[in-house]
């Protein structure tokens, strides 16, 4: 099975306060059940099987753009052993 990372941001950014979108984004990503979610203001990784990864990035991005978000980012990277074929 193919392992996938997804990086991502979303925008726009408040350092004081999270703003909604990140909050929508959080959420998705840490109820996906995905591997090694790691979540931060600047940036956000998560891994996991590749169906898994791709159908929470189409989550992702229509939640967080109906929470506000201006700007997604992502980023997505084969891992494992299937990352050269």
């Amino acid at each position: 099975m193919q392992r996938l990372r997804v990086e991502f941001t979303t925008e726009p950014f408040d350092l004081d306060e999270p703003p909604a979108h990140a909050l929508v984004s959080r959420e998705v990503v840490e109820g996906a059940g995905l591997d090694a979610v790691d979540v931060g203001p600047f940036g956000n990784t998560a891994e996991g099987g590749a169906e898994q990864v791709l159908g929470t990035v189409q989550r992702l991005l229509r939640e967080s753009l109906d929470a506000g978000a201006t700007r997604v980012s992502i980023q997505v990277n084969v891992v494992g052993q299937d990352a050269g074929r």
